[in-house]
């Protein structure tokens, strides 16, 4: 919990997010994951597998000075089989009064947290029942605590925050990843000298009789049960509003009174938030309701459905909180195994806010992320052991290895892919509003580049490690470098990392930075650059996973004898020709056929008796050509190039 006092310090001194490296914010996400492995690992879900939620409809009655809750919920389900008995998750710490389908009282046991229905009848498969369960009690602590009382500037405040399971300790529900209700319905009876927010739209507050206030809430987005979330204390509320499309979004905001003003000015970051979210990714999820945030005393953030709970608003935690919308709302990993695809994308959403906003913060948030994940040589992105709570939540791999593969896919099949790619996964209908897996992103990005993303997810998701590279670099001539990229690995797991691979040549008038494809190890590239380097630099944006890449440079030294070089061969895409070690001042170029046609022919001149160009061959018909190279003073070579 030392993360509250270091955003307190960097809001009561003036020092926000673009001001600070984001290796600073990494106790945000350490501490969210911390919170919910803890909740992990207290809870199982034991709920009717055999039955699909449709709706829910709460009733609470709380007081924030009191640690308690009482009330009912009804619970509106369709039958996948047979069922003649139903079971909610609900801690055995709550007592359940008495269980009704209308006014007839249903007969139930209570098993280890969690409630047995015996149905009147049986539901057959495909039929729809309801019950209402009657409940009451004081939720148990766990971990950071999923139902909290506390106080504020010595006023009562009382939250719930219930990821991944802790749902189960305050209402009784299907407590899962594997099912989500269609919608939901939430009333709050509390002392009227308080608000209450949660999801959804607010319908009204209803004064009640003995000092009381009944608010009711409405959402009709598919939600998952540690999503549910309510708070109530002495709120201010303020709205505003962004233009999304052809839709004016409100944006509503509980906070403390104290801290008000700080709310108020902190609007904007958010605003623009929706804006470039709704603009690059795809449309606000939840675009027929509303955004908000409500202040709460846990030291993090927590992106319940449409209103994500955050202590203070720090940009980089409500950008985090507010892609999770996209990434773990509307789409939610189908299993532990995939927690990359809900955490991963938030943190790299909430990176790619902060480089639009602050561009002059990218390559050193880059390297901070890079530097997190390569500080141990091992550690996959794919979860094996979902037992393992610590490694389910772990903020070097879950976090900010998910958050860099992704800076990765961007880099190997550029924005416009990836973003199309982003865009139909989000919007495939087997899985909006529903639940994912990666095998289902790798096909939607496959789909869209046109690139098989087998090795790489392979290597990247599967394998363990990262490379490290080293160049060695050789100028020939005036404009001419000579390229050997080697790597080693520092996990078994994976021999080789096939990725393209940026280098920066530079000297002290002019840089130029060149990507090659990295496919096999100690390849060989030759690069027309237009200047004589005397420095390297491997990937000086940080696009990769690697760590102690080094250089060094080589004095070309010939062997005397003539050579052309044609690369690639067979011909795909541009054609690079170099020559070396031939006397002369210039030298003929000619292409022909298979049968002796002249195709084109061109004079180069020779520089330290080498020559480079480049040419294409994509209008050419499939075949076997024949490159002849000669020079002034006679020399001829002669090079077969296949199409």
């Amino acid at each position: 919990m030392r993360i509250l006092p270091l955003l307190a310090i960097l809001f009561s001194t003036g020092i926000y997010a673009q001001q600070v490296d984001c290796k600073q914010f990494a106790p945000i996400f350490a501490a969210e994951a911390h919170r919910a492995a803890n909740l992990v690992n207290m809870h199982r879900t034991a709920a009717t597998e055999e039955m699909d939620v449709h709706f829910y409809n709460c009733e609470w009655r709380v007081d924030p000075a009191v640690r308690r809750i009482d009330g009912s919920v009804a619970v509106h389900f369709k039958a996948l089989q047979s069922l003649s008995i139903v079971t909610l998750d609900l801690v055995d710490a709550l007592v359940v009064d008495s269980v009704k389908r209308g006014n007839l009282q249903l007969s139930f046991s209570r098993s280890p947290d969690a409630v047995d229905v015996q149905l009147p009848s049986t539901v057959n498969a495909g039929n729809f029942d309801s019950l209402r369960i009657f409940y009451g009690g004081i939720p148990p602590t766990t971990g950071f605590g999923s139902f909290i009382q506390s106080n504020h500037g010595g006023t009562p405040v009382l939250w719930s925050l219930s990821e991944p399971y802790g749902a189960m300790d305050w209402w009784p529900c299907k407590n899962g990843l594997n099912d989500k209700a269609d919608s939901i319905d939430i009333t709050l009876i509390h002392p009227d000298i308080y608000k209450a927010s949660s999801n959804g739209m607010l319908q009204r507050e209803l004064n009640l009789p003995g000092n009381l206030m009944q608010t009711e809430w409405k959402h009709r987005y598919p939600i998952a049960s540690y999503l549910v979330a309510f708070a109530v204390t002495n709120y201010v509320v303020f709205e505003n509003s962004v233009q999304l499309g052809t839709v004016n979004l409100p944006m509503i905001t509980y906070c403390y009174p104290e801290n008000e003003a700080l709310f108020q000015s902190n609007v904007q970051p958010v605003l623009d938030q929706l804006k470039l979210f709704h603009d690059s990714i795809a449309p606000y999820p939840f675009i027929r309701e509303k955004y908000g945030h409500t202040q709460f005393g846990w030291g993090g953030g927590m992106e319940h459905q449409t209103n994500s709970f955050i202590v203070v608003p720090d940009e980089r935690l409500m950008a985090h909180e507010l892609a999770h919308h996209w990434f773990g709302d509307m789409v939610t990993t189908g299993s532990w195994t995939d927690i990359w695809l809900n955490e991963g994308f938030a943190t790299h959403f909430a990176n790619y806010y902060m480089e639009k906003a602050y561009p002059a913060s990218s390559i050193p948030n880059r390297r901070a992320e890079v530097n997190d994940i390569t500080s141990q040589p091992d550690g996959k992105l794919k979860v094996d052991d979902t037992t393992d709570v610590g490694r389910i939540f772990s903020s070097r791999l879950s976090y900010n290895k998910g958050s860099h593969v992704i800076y990765m896919l961007r880099f190997k099949l550029g924005d416009s892919a990836f973003f199309e790619g982003i865009r139909t996964y989000l919007d495939d209908p087997a899985i909006k509003y529903g639940f994912a897996r990666t095998p289902i992103l790798r096909a939607h990005l496959e789909a869209a580049s046109g690139k098989d993303l087998a090795t790489f997810f392979q290597q990247w998701y599967e394998g363990e490690g990262y490379p490290s590279y080293h160049v060695s670099y050789t100028p020939i001539g005036a404009s001419l470098v000579e390229i050997k990229l080697s790597q080693t690995t520092s996990h078994p797991s994976v021999s080789f990392f096939q990725m393209p691979v940026p280098l920066l040549f530079k000297n002290s008038f002019t840089e130029k930075t060149v990507t090659v494809d990295a496919t096999t190890n100690n390849q060989t590239f030759r690069v027309n650059l237009g200047f004589i380097p005397d420095t390297v630099i491997v990937d000086p944006e940080y696009w990769l996973i690697s760590r102690n890449n080094t250089s060094e440079k080589l004095p070309y030294i010939g062997n005397g004898i003539a050579e052309l070089v044609i690369y690639p061969n067979p011909a795909t895409g541009p054609v690079s020709v170099f020559l070396h070690d031939i006397q002369g001042e210039n030298i003929q170029f000619v292409l022909y056929n298979s049968v002796g046609q002249l195709i084109w022919k061109t004079t180069q001149d020779l520089i330290d008796s080498t020559a480079y160009f480049q040419f294409n061959m994509d209008n050419l018909s499939r075949g076997v050509y024949y490159l002849r190279a000669r020079s002034n003073r006679g020399g001829v070579l002669v090079k077969k190039i296949l199409k």
